[in-house]
């Protein structure tokens, strides 16, 4: 095999870090979860790839961690030192990775074990998919080089004064090489618009910011933590407030829907100590942002205060459409994934997302019916009956 394609343990999204740290001092590190892999893009067969998929996660043991990582972790005002110290001693265990190839060429995939040693499986994970099934298009660097020319052609317009983005390809990506260029070519030209990367190790390479707060398995999980299940939400917003004390103050909106996210979510609490929130499955995100507005508002907190967040299949085009609307009604940012560091027609819509928490189903609803995981269609009608959801 050639270099690994994960060879760093900052090659992660950051979320998945502050995540596994709120988990760790909230005291949930053994409770034991399940997550599972799904590639929402119809007829892919992955015959050809899957050994080299296999030899990378094996790989992921030898993933280790140098004093130069530790010491960057360690300028990072969010992160303590009681976390840093177990991290210095987390290794990838691959035994707790169950893959085999079905006979129509997918994937079944599950990763099952305690929280604290699964959580970080995620991202590296679809980055070695997603890498690996792109390799066989990718003839003497051709498809790479046709992703950074659509990456930075979009990136060239000319965007708006005000405009911000940040990288959140990670997952997706058809390679490091690709995700790289672009985020130099970002620092380099676009300084005023570019405000850093959901990768950690890009960050830290680049001097950029490390983007990133709480992703769906944090609320979905506490949904099985013992809390009343229509106090899940504000369970799980409150016990981010306790370990992070308003830093990192960007809460996701989309794990049950946006009515339910603002009923939970409209509380002077939450809304004075978090900076914002993100969506990530609003079919229209311009009705998302006035609703976000009207939150504010009706609370006399100026929304232009306030962030949103979106996140959900953009490209610049669609950013930039978004911000002209929004930008005198609420501050706005945009996370912008595949359409950055996987921009050919080989990208993959795939996802891992937790499907069990304590022995017990979990799912994420979200304001796109097609976004649903769950293996229990039992729990999903209890769950849209507790939010009174269709």
């Amino acid at each position: 095999m050639e270099l690994p394609i994960i060879r760093n343990i900052l090659d992660n999204d950051q979320y998945k870090l502050t995540m596994q740290q709120a988990l760790f001092l909230c005291n949930y590190s053994a409770v034991p979860v399940e997550y599972k892999f799904e590639c929402r893009t119809p007829n892919i067969d992955f015959t050809y790839c899957y050994p080299l998929i296999c030899e990378n996660i094996r790989a992921l043991k030898d993933v280790i961690k140098t004093v130069t990582e530790l010491a960057y972790l360690k300028t990072l005002p969010y992160f303590t030192d009681t976390y840093l110290t177990f991290l210095k001693d987390y290794q990838f265990d691959p035994n707790l990775v169950h893959i085999d190839l079905l006979d129509n060429g997918g994937l079944d995939l599950r990763i099952k074990g305690d929280w604290f040693h699964t959580i970080l499986f995620e991202v590296p994970i679809l980055s070695i998919i997603s890498e690996c099934y792109g390799r066989q298009f990718n003839y003497q660097g051709d498809i790479e080089r046709l992703a950074i020319e659509n990456a930075v052609a979009d990136l060239s317009h000319g965007l708006p004064d005000g405009f911000h983005y940040a990288e959140f390809g990670t997952r997706r990506r058809l390679s490091r090489f690709v995700q790289e260029q672009v985020i130099g070519y970002s620092q380099k030209f676009l300084p005023n618009h570019f405000v850093g990367t959901s990768n950690m190790m890009w960050a830290m390479l680049f001097g950029v910011k490390a983007i990133g707060t709480m992703a769906h398995e944090w609320l979905m999980a506490h949904q099985q933590l013992g809390y009343r299940l229509a106090d899940s939400q504000k369970a799980a917003f409150d016990n981010w407030v306790k370990v992070y004390r308003g830093r990192l103050g960007i809460a996701l909106a989309d794990v049950i829907n946006t009515t339910s996210f603002i009923k939970d979510f409209d509380d002077p609490y939450f809304l004075k100590l978090f900076d914002g929130v993100r969506e990530d499955s609003e079919p229209d995100p311009i009705a998302f942002g006035h609703k976000i507005a009207n939150m504010y508002f009706y609370n006399k907190i100026d929304p232009k205060t306030k962030t949103v967040v979106f996140s959900n299949g953009l490209d610049i085009p669609k950013a930039v459409k978004i911000y002209e609307q929004m930008k005198n009604i609420i501050g706005s940012s945009y996370g912008i994934g595949t359409k950055l560091t996987n921009n050919t027609p080989h990208a993959l819509n795939i996802v891992i997302k937790m499907v069990k928490c304590n022995g017990q189903p979990v799912a994420k609803l979200s304001n796109e019916p097609a976004k649903c995981m769950c293996e229990d269609q039992g729990y999903i009608n209890y769950l849209k009956s507790v939010f009174k959801v269709n």
